[in-house]
């Protein structure tokens, strides 16, 4: 019989089976340039008007450097954007005027199964890969990853959603990705993958005589990379027993962090 699998969701809605990770609105800690007030229906008071959270104040008084009256881009989590409009400065509070007026863009066709990276690796690859538009990831275990990496702060559900958010801000999005944790490899593979990547191709980045990674595609692909060093013969040979085809991008050896956007600027088509 067939071990369950241990993944978990850390948003959006859990595969059968598994227990989701939820969390409260959080605030972000970190103050960087933002080019979306990303607004969480917490902040929304009444009719068109919203209150800035300490972060978002920081940012409209320190690098926007807006006074009332004045506009910048703003969203709704999940929802659209459109134009805010700074109605009362006051103390250490700002309120503005937002209604949605477009839809959020458009989600890249792209599901990622990733070995967990080294932690200071795991936050700016979520960043980018939130920014690049990706929706879908599954975060795995390997065995070249270090087992300390599971036990990390860093996998807390409200520091991976605060990552997530400031990928947002980057692009101009709204909305955020389903995030997996998967500390179990064979029964997630065995169990669980072959639902969750669906339709579409199924590639595996290796290093290795194999062919080229197709580019510019529009259809779904579910793309496995792996952890610093690669897959073991083993993982690969599971992975590929679920359909997923090892492709080469090249003889030079890449740190994931740098890996993943080249990977992706070459097999998607960018919106």
């Amino acid at each position: 019989m067939r071990q369950q699998s241990s993944a978990r969701s850390v948003h959006g809605a859990a595969p059968r089976h598994h227990k989701p990770l939820f969390w409260g609105a959080t605030r972000c800690a970190i103050i960087r340039a933002m080019n979306l007030l990303l607004l969480h229906p917490d902040q929304h008071l009444h009719d068109a008007l919203w209150r800035l959270n300490p972060r978002q104040c920081t940012h409209v008084r320190t690098v926007l450097k807006l006074v009332e009256g004045q506009q910048c881009r703003a969203g709704l989590l999940g929802g659209g954007t459109g134009i805010a409009i700074v109605k009362l400065i006051k103390n250490n509070e700002i309120t503005v005027e937002f209604k949605p007026d477009s839809q959020a863009k458009s989600p890249l066709p792209l599901s990622l199964l990733m070995a967990l990276p080294r932690p200071k690796m795991l936050k700016r690859i979520l960043i980018d890969a939130t920014s690049l538009g990706i929706k879908r990831i599954v975060l795995i275990n390997s065995w070249k990853v270090d087992k300390s990496y599971w036990q990390t702060p860093n996998l807390k559900a409200d520091l991976l959603r605060e990552k997530m958010i400031l990928g947002l801000e980057q692009a101009r999005d709204t909305r955020l990705p389903e995030l997996l944790l998967a500390p179990r490899f064979k029964p997630f593979v065995e169990d669980t993958l072959d639902k969750w990547a669906g339709s579409g191709q199924r590639i595996l980045a290796h290093p290795g005589d194999h062919p080229t990674l197709p580019c510019d595609l529009a259809e779904p692909v579910t793309l496995a990379v792996g952890p610093e060093g690669g897959w073991t013969d083993y993982e690969v040979d599971m992975l590929q027993q679920q359909g997923f085809a090892c492709h080469s991008f090249g003889a030079r050896i890449l740190r994931v962090e740098t890996a993943l956007p080249a990977l992706v600027g070459r097999i998607m088509r960018l919106p």
